[in-house]
């Protein structure tokens, strides 16, 4: 259904962005904090691009519309959008602007970030960076406009946020500077005048005599089969939460020889293997059946997509979990912390496994197949090892 102006004017913020859709891929994205960015999706060389229209008020629905139909105007006559305007800011000068090399920045980028953290880089620039500082020549950029821009986030005690929107801000800076739009980076001398961010860790049970009665509790949900799944695969294959949710079928060799998982690590970008326990290949072969027929291993309600960002820990909530008990993430920090003092594994082996960057030998490159065969024996033994607790009598 299409969109109307009172529709759009009264779309009220939500927890979690979201969307609005038109019609010919216009949406409007509306913010947390209110902002409502209007976007076009289009595909283009067989790959789908989008492009941001403006933010409402400021272009309405009308107008948004009229640049849409523009564009895919061009798209009929096979012209990138995307390409012309480029074209464009390089002919009216505003090639230079902080906007313009913020975007030629995040498209060079986004061939090598997750679909999560482009989103969230994106969000933070088109929040936060390009009210206050997008049409200005990026040469014209002062650390006090910076300052300026973060100190309404500041105030309202979001250190966290302000910290990351200056960590783009930076990385963009260094993109002028290594394209030649500046010479220096006028976003360094800002992070001593914003108030520090307090260290913050995942909650994680790592106490064995509390890691029984926590996987039990794990082992007794009576949720759906895909949740249950992921929630008994997930201490035995301890990956990012965002890895193990976007799990795809594809990338699991359960047929093999020695079983195991690959992927590219969302940190290092890099191929990472995680070898499979008899216990992890039992739950993923439980689970084939019913989810095998569609790329994600545990996909949502939504035909197409991953499981929820907030499956899991919601149901360790519904389940009597506190959040700062345990969290999703804290898996990694369960691992890490028994395998070195309770199963005595060496922690280059288990830092491999964690998809951490190690150095090797030279001081140089990650390597997925280091140590390989001694994290096989160890996903095995972590895997013995939880059982021993779940099972071990509580009598």
């Amino acid at each position: 259904m299409a969109l109307t102006d009172t529709a759009v004017r009264n779309a009220k913020p939500k927890e979690k962005p979201y969307k609005l859709g038109d019609s010919g891929g216009l949406f409007v994205i509306v913010r947390p904090n209110r902002a409502k960015w209007w976007r076009l999706k289009y595909r283009f060389g067989g790959k789908e691009q989008q492009l941001s229209l403006g933010v409402y008020p400021e272009v309405s629905l009308h107008q948004a519309r009229r640049r849409r139909d523009e564009y895919r105007q061009l798209l009929a006559n096979g012209v990138n959008p995307s390409d012309q305007r480029k074209a464009t800011h390089a002919v009216d000068g505003t090639a230079d602007s902080f906007e313009t090399v913020a975007r030629e920045f995040f498209e060079s980028r986004l061939p090598s970030w997750s679909p999560g953290h482009s989103s969230m880089v994106l969000m933070r620039l088109e929040t936060y960076a390009f009210p206050r500082l997008g049409t200005r020549l990026i040469a014209d950029v002062r650390a006090q406009d910076i300052l300026a821009m973060l100190r309404p986030i500041q105030e309202a005690e979001k250190y966290e946020t302000a910290s990351r929107v200056l960590m783009v801000v930076r990385q963009v800076c260094r993109h002028g500077v290594a394209t030649g739009r500046i010479t220096h980076d006028p976003s360094a001398s800002v992070r001593p005048a914003l108030t520090p961010v307090a260290p913050t860790h995942f909650a994680a049970i790592t106490d064995p005599k509390d890691i029984g009665p926590f996987l039990r509790k794990l082992h007794g949900y009576e949720g759906t089969r895909v949740v249950m799944s992921a929630l008994r695969l997930a201490p035995l294959v301890f990956v990012r939460p965002g890895e193990l949710r976007q799990a795809q079928w594809s990338d699991m060799k359960l047929d093999a020889a020695k079983p195991q998982w690959e992927f590219i690590a969302t940190k290092t970008h890099t191929p990472h293997i995680v070898p499979l326990a008899t216990q992890a290949v039992a739950i993923l072969r439980a689970l084939h059946p019913h989810t095998s027929h569609q790329p994600f291993v545990f996909p949502g309600p939504r035909n197409g997509r991953p499981m929820s960002e907030n499956a899991l820990a919601a149901a360790m909530r519904a389940m009597g979990i506190p959040k700062e008990t345990m969290s999703v993430h804290g898996f990694r920090a369960l691992a890490r912390t028994c395998l070195d003092e309770q199963l005595s594994f060496a922690p280059q082996v288990i830092e491999h496994q964690l998809a951490h960057r190690v150095p090797d030998s030279l001081g140089t490159a990650y390597n997925r197949t280091q140590h390989l065969q001694e994290r096989r024996r160890m996903m095995q033994r972590w895997a013995d090892f939880l059982d021993d607790l779940r099972t071990k009598s509580t009598a």
